[in-house]
């Protein structure tokens, strides 16, 4: 009988080339197995053995006829071929050591070219005397930034922060190759607050791709770390980005996910009950969208001290944020004037700070008053959202005011709808080109 042989692991040099490392974020799997087949020398047959598929659907994929997008199957081929988790989005799997045997994912290989990814981001190597090496140092000097890169990005966009939350997950994933115990524990909690954040930005700039990267990096460090709370705000964040993409099931699927985590405090559950209230609005079940809103409200009205083990910051979370969100949802189940009295109301109360968001709403308000049949309000409300997106750069407000000069398209005989959709088209060509 022949001898159980475990998978061969790959060469160290195909896992740290850049065309592999490119492909595995992409999860390309018809260039992954060309690469392996090429550099490797694993020919589709024991592929196919070593995945648990069959030959014909390897080569399919190979092919490009065939995509692979079940996590049961990506899992199955990072075991099968020895593909570190991280390379593909993964938790870290069970067969991988902790030693540092195997190349490590460079952050710039998660990032679109537009943020740092120079020489002089992964070749800088921390030395015995440098700070970097004192955790707790490094922890405090990110932790005390970390407010003011929110405000940043709250005022001025996502594009001004990007480059130093970058710097601050570099910083944390280096020092994470060398920390044990309590160290690492605390690394890895603010390592999920950073990356959660870095994947808001990347949302907030329209890179969905990369926003998952950096959510999935979230969840694994807030899971390593033991931090439900994370968890589950990681989990509501990632239903937002499947509601955002109009994935209704999955935005469903990821907030009910989020609430069933322990020990909660009401505004976690909060969030994630608005969220799946608004997978309910996609789904055009307003009877289920409202009771969530309903339970969210009554949530985020309670009077809660802060966790003490948690720098996460949810006091945003308030009954006028989820009223904002119920706004949207009453646009979207045909009752815009419903959605122009919350949204109105919620505008002349938001904190200044929060302008970039204040872009949002204004667009949502300006879809409102034309699903209203109010084009020259709506003219008006979109043009001062654009005021603030020609600055922030907003991928968000993008969108909702493409949906305004959708819902106004008939009615370019309104001069100030005329305005507004010159100087829509001129900014969209400027952000997106």
């Amino acid at each position: 009988m022949t001898r159980y042989q475990p998978p061969q692991e790959l060469p160290a040099r195909l896992l740290g080339d850049p065309e592999m490392i490119e492909a595995c974020r992409q999860r390309d799997f018809s260039q992954i197995f060309r690469l392996v087949k090429a550099r490797a020398g694993i020919y589709p047959s024991l592929i196919a053995r070593r995945c648990d598929m069959t030959p014909s659907r390897v080569a399919e994929v190979i092919a490009g006829q065939r995509v692979v997008k079940d996590i049961s199957v990506v899992e199955r081929i990072a075991d099968g071929l020895r593909i570190p988790g991280r390379l593909l989005g993964l938790a870290r799997r069970e067969w991988e050591p902790s030693d540092g045997r195997h190349p490590v994912l460079p952050f710039s290989a998660t990032v679109p070219t537009w943020m740092p990814s120079g020489p002089d981001d992964d070749g800088w190597i921390a030395s015995a005397e440098d700070d970097l090496n004192d955790p707790q140092f490094v922890l405090s000097l990110i932790e005390s930034q970390l407010p003011e890169l929110y405000k940043g990005a709250n005022f001025f966009g996502a594009r001004q922060s990007v480059p130093s939350t970058v710097h601050h997950a570099q910083s944390i994933a280096r020092l994470l190759e060398r920390a044990d115990g309590a160290a690492r524990e605390a690394l890895l909690r603010t390592g999920a607050l950073v990356t959660e954040f870095l994947g808001w930005l990347c949302q907030d700039l329209g890179d969905f791709r990369t926003a998952a990267t950096w959510s999935d990096r979230s969840m694994e460090w807030a899971q390593e770390a033991a931090d439900d709370h994370l968890q589950s705000y990681v989990l509501y964040r990632k239903s937002h980005q499947a509601a955002a993409q109009g994935s209704a099931q999955k935005a469903v699927a990821l907030a009910r996910a989020a609430q069933r985590l322990p020990d909660l405090t009401p505004q976690i559950t909060a969030l994630a009950a608005q969220q799946e209230a608004q997978g309910y609005a996609l789904m055009q079940n307003p009877r289920a969208a409202l009771a969530k809103f309903d339970e969210a409200h009554d949530l985020a009205s309670a009077l809660t001290a802060a966790r003490p083990d948690s720098k996460l910051d949810t006091s945003y979370c308030t009954p006028a944020y989820i009223e904002i969100q119920r706004a949207n949802c009453w646009t979207d189940l045909g009752e815009p004037l419903r959605a122009v009295e919350l949204l109105e109301a919620a505008l002349a109360t938001l904190p200044r700070v929060y302008r970039n968001d204040r872009s949002v709403y204004l667009a949502r308000l300006a879809r409102a008053y034309a699903r209203a049949g109010e084009p020259e309000s709506a003219a008006d409300t979109a043009t001062r959202a654009l005021a603030i997106v020609q600055q922030t750069g907003s991928a968000r407000t993008l969108a909702e005011l493409d949906s305004v000069a959708s819902a106004m398209g008939a009615r370019s005989d309104v001069s100030a709808v005329a305005a507004f959709t010159e100087r829509f088209q001129i900014l969209r060509e400027r952000l997106t080109a």
